[in-house]
């Protein structure tokens, strides 16, 4: 069977912080080894990992790491950085900003979409917490192919989760054997 796995990245991080702090370090973590614990050993054919770059000026020294990371990730054989847009946004009546992730999870979708149709893999596996992909989950699904979800504990869509063939939590002693 063929895996591609589709990795919210933004959600990603947090999980992994959720349960390590700053303990780990996600430039020290195996996709490789991950992506075949998910897909129990069947031939992973494709990783999609979203997110975006970080302001350079607000945290020059989270840039530059989160750089490495990423060229880490674009050496990775069948590995996919989809980078997508990071809005600063001003809270109103102050001098304060945050931040909005933007087109990450339209990109997913449509990926997921596009690779069923296709027939690019046999098995989905969808590394997020977000109900918002149960409308390309159904479409995948459609196209006879499988779909797992894998999600952290702390953030996670029951709804999402009912509507995949399988669902796995991302547990601490899963993610253990995924660290350098």
């Amino acid at each position: 069977m063929r895996v591609a796995l589709f990795i919210d990245g933004n959600n990603f991080y947090h999980g992994l912080r959720n349960i390590y702090g700053e303990s780990k370090k996600l430039i020290n973590f195996d996709f490789k080894r991950f992506s075949n614990i998910l897909g129990q050993n069947s031939r992973v054919v494709v990783i999609f990992y979203y997110n975006a770059r970080l302001d350079k000026i607000e945290n020059t020294s989270k840039f530059i790491s989160q750089e490495r990371f990423f060229s880490k990730l674009r050496s990775i054989d069948n590995f996919n950085l989809i980078l997508c847009r990071l809005l600063k946004r001003k809270i109103r009546g102050t001098n304060n900003y945050y931040y909005v992730l933007k087109e990450d999870d339209i990109h997913m979708a449509v990926d997921m979409v596009e690779g069923a149709f296709d027939n690019k893999f046999d098995i989905a596996i969808v590394v997020s917490g977000d109900g918002d992909f149960v409308p390309a989950v159904r479409a995948v699904q459609r196209r006879s192919k499988k779909v797992i979800n894998a999600y952290f504990k702390k953030s996670s869509s029951i709804n999402l989760q009912h509507h995949c063939d399988e669902s796995i939590q991302l547990t601490k002693d899963l993610l253990d054997k995924c660290f350098l």
